[in-house]
């Protein structure tokens, strides 16, 4: 997509060669024949997998990232690449803020002329095939490089990326807790080419119903959770058609059997207006964010405010920072409220024991309580303007942040977070490849597979091409530390 006459992608051949050699000057990283991506970088991974879609990893984690933390996977448009999206989206400043990684697959010319996600083929994007089963290998490889939390694992892809984002939660609801779906398609919209450019331009027609059985049936039997869904659209967009947002309105609202009536609606900036549709039990399961006047692209607002994030170029729009909302739709701040509470300021690591860490910050007017979040997760709470976390390992680093709770129990804006260092000696760690790490007695195979003596992770396959860093962090219990120890 990410062409206002995209109709004609594949049969221009000139066009396709103008814009391959764009995609080309975005600045694809080097690759690196490695298994792990230095932290605080954007680096290539080469050995995910079998890779059957014949796409290429990046990945980008921030220094210290705890275990436990969640996973994002970004797609770029077409006639973009890994880098590019990297650079433009802004996810970066909040993987840095709130302590997550983010995995990039990047496609290109030799699967499409223009670098497109093939996301309306049969053969490369339903659940085990080509594109789709190439991104599930980089997630489960992300997922035992950075012992993240497989609860929290989400996907968000703009224009074709959008489309095969929608198809990854269909295809793969028991993977992705979240999505989000910018300028993008319905899931299974189309599953040919033929039919992709109908889908673009206009509505089809189809009910609620019919939209979330295209869901149902990418996984029959399948019976939840479902994916919380988080849906961007431009009211101009001439590329992929505003209806495009009305229908994933109904797409996902059905299949979590719910009405399309919004339960609450509210004005944010940059022309956009966001339309809350809550789950039985109150909690928010799909978002649509309509930005009135933005064409084609990702929604983007640079800028130092703590809801600005990304940069402007061809396809990245100044309006409103949708990776902000984005995350903290999916609860990636470490409060996932919606209270209107400012976030704490001055939050400061003030003592570390071996054990425990002690925190402080400023107070905010109007709260009654503060949630303290470890790596993301809540770990208690406090009347007052401290808390000290216990239970901790010596030697290790944690990210924390902190966020106010109003007298109704809303829950309001995450301040930035902070690392603190326990005292005392590192756990030991080992860095060897999975058959050693068999041998030596720190990990176990099972079924091809080899996994972390204790907790269990797992670190891909039972070979010597893989090679990971276990950090023991109890006797004979053994955590995957690839990012630092």
């Amino acid at each position: 997509m990410l062409h206002s006459t995209w109709r004609g992608l594949f049969r221009r051949t000139a066009l396709a060669a103008a814009l391959g050699a764009l995609a080309t000057g975005l600045g694809v990283v080097a690759p690196v024949a490695s298994s792990a991506a230095a932290a605080g970088t954007l680096q290539q991974v080469t050995n995910f997998g079998s890779n059957p879609g014949n796409l290429a990893m990046y990945e980008y984690a921030p220094s210290g990232l705890a275990a436990g933390a969640p996973l994002v996977v970004a797609l770029h448009g077409c006639t973009q690449s890994a880098s590019d999206y990297h650079a433009h989206s802004g996810w970066q400043k909040f993987a840095d803020q709130w302590g997550f990684a983010v995995v990039y697959p990047q496609t290109g010319s030799a699967n499409n002329s223009l670098s497109c996600f093939s996301w309306f083929d049969s053969a490369k994007d339903t659940r085990g095939k080509g594109e789709a089963a190439s991104i599930k290998q980089m997630v489960d490889t992300a997922v035992a490089q950075y012992g993240s939390d497989r609860g929290r694992v989400f996907v968000s892809g703009l224009s074709a990326g959008g489309g095969m984002t929608a198809d990854l939660l269909a295809d793969y609801p028991d993977v992705f807790a979240g999505g989000a779906v910018d300028s993008g398609l319905p899931a299974q919209c189309a599953t040919t080419q033929t039919a992709a450019s109908g889908c673009q331009y206009s509505g089809q027609n189809l009910t609620p119903k019919q939209w979330g059985d295209k869901v149902r049936n990418s996984y029959p039997g399948y019976a939840g959770p479902w994916p919380r869904v988080a849906i961007w659209q431009g009211s101009s967009d001439t590329t992929v058609a505003p209806v495009n947002g009305t229908e994933l309105r109904d797409q996902w609202t059905d299949v979590w059997g719910i009405g399309q009536t919004a339960s609450s609606t509210r004005s944010l900036t940059g022309g956009t207006t966001e339309s809350i549709y809550d789950d039985t039990t109150g909690k928010a399961a799909v978002a649509l964010f309509s930005v009135s006047g933005m064409a084609h692209g990702l929604a983007v607002n640079p800028g130092s405010g703590a809801d600005q994030c990304g940069s402007t170029g061809t396809y990245y729009l100044n309006y409103i920072c949708s990776s902000y909302h984005t995350a903290k739709f999916w609860g990636l701040d470490g409060g996932g409220g919606t209270g209107s509470l400012p976030a704490p300021s001055g939050l400061t690591v003030t003592g570390t024991t071996s054990t425990g860490a002690s925190l402080s910050w400023n107070a905010v007017s109007g709260a009654t309580t503060y949630n303290v979040y470890r790596g993301g997760s809540k770990v208690g709470s406090a009347t007052g303007t401290t808390y000290t976390d216990s239970g901790l390992s010596a030697g290790t680093s944690y990210s924390y942040t902190v966020a106010a709770v109003d007298s109704s129990g809303a829950v309001g804006a995450s301040s930035g977070a902070v690392t603190a260092t326990t005292t005392g000696s590192a756990p030991a760690c080992y860095t060897a490849n999975n058959y050693q790490q068999v041998q030596a007695g720190r990990a176990h195979q099972s079924g091809g597979y080899t996994y972390a003596n204790g907790s269990a992770q797992n670190m891909g396959l039972y070979n010597v091409a893989v090679t990971h860093t276990l950090k023991e962090t109890s006797p004979g219990y053994f955590v995957i530390a690839d990012s630092g120890c």
